[in-house]
């Protein structure tokens, strides 16, 4: 199967109200492992890549190796850029065959936002690839996007409901108390929010900062319209582990098909429970397919 926009599958999660996970890859092999998961578990997925991970790794290849794992496992995938601010990056990225971009100009001022945003509309939107983007600012560290939780902002419904009126963006995340990274203490969502914004608009919200919310407030946010799921942080660090901890069992024991094996199967379990969570558990369907 070729990669997909994700648009459709949002469109269609929100309306079967569940919610697909977008996993944050940092490698090739972790392209395979999340698509394994996704397959096993006959569930849509999207594969998402820092600008950071595009710059080590090459948006033609991620797009290559992308292609071809979704070819080989045959489930419905996107590919998203996440949090980008330089249009050029994001220029690049749609060029090789990224099917979603997020433009990130959440740091400027409103009106900013909304023409940064149709800049990025204007190339995407004739291509049918998906563009996402930001309101209100989402706290902790992406890349080299660094907002302090004293700077974190809240989205305000009725700026939602005119940005998305003014851009056409077919999906939005809008900032609701959530965080990028390990929370020190329990999220604090603003379940209330989210609600007026879905009531207000019809797109699919994005809720960022997913890794470590407990799975009953995830599900909650995806009740309330939140259709696309990010996770990075947790991924990464149940595969860093598993390496860890093979070198503490074993360290005389250097293969890296060992090594790498074991830390494959923990973050594909990590995957698959960030699946089960959101609900697109066997949700492959023929139209898709």
């Amino acid at each position: 199967m070729a990669l997909i926009s994700t648009t459709p599958m949002l469109e269609k999660a929100k309306q079967d109200q569940h919610g697909i996970v977008a996993f944050n890859v940092h490698s090739f092999d972790s392209i395979f492992w999340v698509l394994e998961a996704a397959a096993e578990l006959k569930s849509p997925v999207i594969l998402q890549t820092t600008v950071g991970t595009v710059q080590s790794l090459g948006a033609k290849n991620i797009v290559a190796v992308a292609k071809a794992a979704s070819e080989h496992y045959n489930i419905p995938t996107g590919l998203h850029l996440d949090h980008c601010t330089n249009f050029e990056v994001i220029k690049e990225a749609i060029q090789a065959g990224y099917t979603s971009v997020m433009i990130d100009a959440s740091m400027h001022s409103f009106q900013e936002n909304v023409v940064k945003t149709n800049e990025v509309m204007n190339l995407a939107r004739s291509l049918g690839v998906n563009v996402e983007a930001e309101l209100g600012k989402v706290g902790g560290v992406e890349d080299d996007i660094v907002v302090a939780e004293e700077d974190a902002q809240k989205a305000i419904p009725e700026e939602c409901q005119l940005f998305v009126e003014l851009t056409g963006v077919p999906t939005l995340a809008p900032a609701i108390g959530t965080a990028h990274g390990i929370y020190k203490g329990k999220p604090e969502i603003d379940f209330g929010r989210i609600a007026e914004i879905a009531k207000l608009i019809d797109v699919p919200l994005v809720l960022h900062g997913g890794s470590a919310i407990p799975d009953e407030d995830v599900r909650r946010c995806v009740s309330l319209g939140m259709a696309k799921v990010n996770v990075s942080t947790e991924l990464k660090n149940a595969y860093s582990e598993a390496i860890r901890k093979h070198f503490e069992d074993e360290p005389e024991n250097l293969d890296p098909r060992s090594y790498l094996q074991k830390a494959k199967e923990a973050a594909k379990e990590m995957a698959k429970s960030k699946i089960k969570m959101v609900g697109s558990e066997g949700k492959v369907v023929p139209a898709f397919v």
